[in-house]
């Protein structure tokens, strides 16, 4: 969670590496600002100030402001994705439906794809805790009161319903089941040329 300016600069310099994005100009931002890149760093802006708003009045000031801006810049998007549930390194691939629960938590470097929704079960107020590296394909259904390890993939269009406490494995199925396991690589990460092209396509 961040609740300083080193954190916040840390969570938006994360989030440009794993979008393979330079800082944009302030103009660049005004003209497009329906960019994910965009968007991602006005999250955490939003996260930051959220966080620190009863730190001084301008910070409460600029709280209202980013949130506002960010609900403007999500709907923009088709993105329901609330403050402070993201770890740093998040990668949102395209535009398009993502949901996901307030009580949710997404570890560090989370790509996550189109159609994805992340939520609770039922009358529970309990969502899904996943953890760092794992990589999302367009549309998942992750819900319940469940936990998801490290470094895991996650196939297209599968439905998660149970947790998964065995890190480096690639999940998928209606519902969901270790299909391959990548072994005890700490260094695995979502990259493309470590994916599987089935991914895409179960």
């Amino acid at each position: 969670m961040i609740q300083n300016k080193k954190d916040l600069n840390y969570y938006i310099e994360q989030d440009r590496k794993k979008l393979n994005f330079k800082k944009p100009s302030f103009l660049k931002r005004l003209l497009y600002p329906g960019k994910i890149s965009t968007f991602q760093e006005t999250l955490r802006k939003a996260e930051y100030y959220n966080n620190t708003a009863n730190k001084s009045i301008i910070n409460r000031f600029l709280s209202l402001y980013y949130k506002r801006l960010y609900s403007k810049r999500a709907l923009q998007l088709g993105f329901t994705i609330p403050l402070n549930t993201f770890g740093p390194g998040l990668s949102i691939a395209h535009y398009g439906t993502i949901v996901v629960n307030g009580a949710a938590r997404i570890g560090a470097n989370c790509r996550i794809h189109v159609c994805v929704n992340i939520g609770a079960s039922n009358a529970s107020a309990k969502a899904p805790k996943i953890g760092n590296n794992v990589y999302i394909a367009p549309g998942c259904k992750i819900f319940g009161d469940i936990t998801i390890a490290d470094n895991i993939v996650i196939a297209a269009n599968s439905v998660v319903n149970k947790s998964f406490l065995q890190p480096g494995v690639l999940i998928g199925g209606i519902p969901a089941k270790v299909l391959k396991e990548y072994g005890d690589d700490t260094s695995f990460s979502w990259r493309s040329d470590d994916i599987d092209p089935e991914v895409a396509t179960l």
